[in-house]
């Protein structure tokens, strides 16, 4: 057995010394060739970036919202940001910027993580949803997302077309679709 792979998972919130390290794992997950060795792609439908370091530091330093590191032996294997939102008088969670390295995707780090931003959301911060978005062409994530019991509400939001902090399309169909879940 492999005593690094056997450690415990920890999790802990995020600070300012983590930022590069959080857009590095960001960008590995989704963008480029090494996004590929894994299954949360975007590199074939977007190019350019995903994250910066000066939106990572806003999320950081903001109130109500939280990046969720996975860590084993102090090594970075995962990152979520979690924010509570106020909707129609109730508190929301919202989760996104979820990034699981893609040399370890497909063996439970993610489930684990999900399941921490839920207990923070709804044990910390008193929320009764979980809300998300997903770029609708993402048949097989939001498949993993209703393993998990989020269901697709049917409201969609548009692509930020035209605003390169988001990556660059290469294809003109893209849209979001929020995805909730009963805490």
């Amino acid at each position: 057995m492999n005593a690094v792979a056997d450690a415990p998972i920890t999790f802990r919130a995020a600070v300012t010394a983590d930022i590069p390290a959080i857009v590095a794992l960001v960008e590995s997950a989704y963008r480029g060739d090494v996004s590929k060795q894994g299954w949360t792609t975007e590199a074939d439908f977007l190019e350019g970036q995903r994250t910066d370091a000066d939106s990572v530091a806003a999320l950081v330093a903001r109130g109500y919202s939280r990046i969720v590191l996975a860590e084993r032996d102090g090594g970075l294997l995962c990152c979520c940001h979690i924010e509570r939102l106020q909707q129609d008088g109730r508190n929301i969670g919202y989760f996104g910027m979820f990034a699981v390295d893609p040399r370890l995707q497909g063996g439970g780090v993610g489930k684990q993580v999900l399941a921490e931003a839920e207990r923070i959301a709804k044990v910390e911060w008193n929320c009764d949803e979980m809300q998300m978005t997903v770029i609708t062409v993402r048949e097989s994530l939001i498949a993993w997302y209703e393993r998990r019991r989020y269901v697709r509400t049917g409201v969609l939001k548009p692509f930020p077309y035209g605003d390169e902090r988001f990556g660059i399309p290469t294809r003109d169909d893209l849209q979001f679709e929020v995805l909730a879940k009963a805490l």
